[in-house]
């Protein structure tokens, strides 16, 4: 019965924090990976599908106010979706274990900017 407990938590707790803007995902990846024995492809398959409800609320949010920037809209589209695409070719053709450390050092990266935040100037 307390099989299913830690997962849940996890999740509802990372929605938690998500939705007050702190990246969820990346703590769901983490708590897979390192206490749950996920492998890395499923936890970001997992990642993905966490995130895509998420996205598409907000797009549809944002359309509604009106704050979606067309122009950048079209120029960023295209790109992403062939950057996408080369990254899912990436994570299904390399190795896990060259990934595993290229991938932490961006959580590691990401997690200091959060609590250092570059200073902008004025």
């Amino acid at each position: 019965m307390t099989e299913w407990l830690l997962p849940f938590l996890c999740g509802l707790g990372a929605s938690v924090v998500s939705a007050w803007g702190v990246g969820g995902g990346t703590l769901l990846l983490l708590v897979m990976t390192l206490f749950l024995g996920v492998d890395q492809r499923t936890a970001q398959g997992i990642n993905l599908l966490f995130f895509l409800p998420t996205a598409i609320s907000a797009l549809v949010c944002h359309a509604k106010n009106g704050y979606l920037d067309k122009p950048t809209l079209k120029a960023a589209v295209p790109v992403a979706v062939v950057l996408a695409m080369a990254g899912a070719w990436a994570a299904t053709a390399i190795d896990v274990e060259l990934l595993r450390k290229p991938f932490g050092a961006y959580l590691l990266l990401s997690g200091v900017s959060l609590i250092w935040p570059s200073k902008k100037a004025s």
